[in-house]
């Protein structure tokens, strides 16, 4: 299965986004599903678990929203990749609200094994306050703040991101779908999504609201009943290894017996 993706622009640094939905062969199994939070935990959850979620709960007046913000230069073009697999590798969801949730105070969630850290960051590049009670992730913001979502690969392989931002797609603003392209996120390399795009060459930033005043509320494509949660998915490429050179220890260069060969 190719893909159309987008080489994503900052500052001068090379990075790399997909723009459309992937080529299906016909199967069913390839099929667009809509992309719906999941639920935040299970029936077999025990009985702390389950009061460990109640504290969790948000209030009417605690919900948050994510509305379209003022316009961000973000560039970007195509390039063609090919998945590896079509089921991602990994996948996380984080809920968010205006209020101060239990649980272990994170600065990034660990995904693909360890090879990509995510994070949510304000618009000084500073990070936002996340929270880990078990397998749930939770994150504090306030109305009116702009925040960006950041992804660090620090491996030799090629992945793709797929994210949405309550229940929407962040490429086109549709109702997300995991089968959805997403940005590439080249090896050793960082991207920041910093809004939903609205061309190749800007973003509508995110940034916190109401869920009245959001995307999702206002968009024919979205619905209020999604607002205050982000999702993330992760694919393998298809691309060549990246290796980082080796690192000068100090030490005098070996000498070469046979130079001209």
């Amino acid at each position: 299965m190719k893909s159309h993706y987008l080489l994503y622009l900052i500052s001068i640094s090379l990075l790399a986004a997909c723009s459309s939905q992937p080529v299906m062969q016909g199967s069913q199994d390839n099929a667009a599903e809509p992309y719906t939070p999941a639920p935040i935990h299970s029936a077999k959850a025990s009985a702390i678990q389950a009061e460990n979620i109640n504290l969790q709960r948000v209030s009417a007046n605690q919900q948050l929203g994510t509305k379209w913000g003022d316009d961000v230069s973000s560039y970007v073009q195509q390039v063609n990749l090919k998945r590896l697999s079509h089921q991602p590798i990994d996948e996380t969801q984080v809920r968010y609200a205006d209020k101060p949730f239990l649980g272990r105070s994170i600065n990034s969630i660990s995904l693909a094994a360890g090879k990509i850290s995510f994070s949510v960051l304000n618009d000084r590049g500073q990070h936002l306050a996340l929270y880990r009670d078990g397998q749930n992730y939770f994150l504090s913001g306030n109305d009116g703040q702009s925040y960006q979502l950041h992804y660090n690969n620090s491996s030799a392989q090629t992945f793709e991101v797929v994210a949405s931002v309550d229940g929407l797609d962040v490429l086109d603003g549709r109702q997300a779908s995991r089968q959805k392209s997403g940005y590439v996120l080249r090896p050793y390399r960082s991207i920041s999504i910093e809004g939903f795009r609205k061309s190749n060459t800007s973003v509508a930033s995110f940034t916190f609201s109401s869920p009245a005043q959001s995307y999702a509320a206002n968009s024919t494509q979205g619905s209020i009943k999604n607002t205050g949660i982000i999702g993330t998915v992760i694919y393998e490429l298809k691309a060549p290894k990246s290796y980082l050179p080796q690192q000068d220890k100090g030490y005098a260069a070996e000498p070469n017996a046979f130079p001209a060969d």
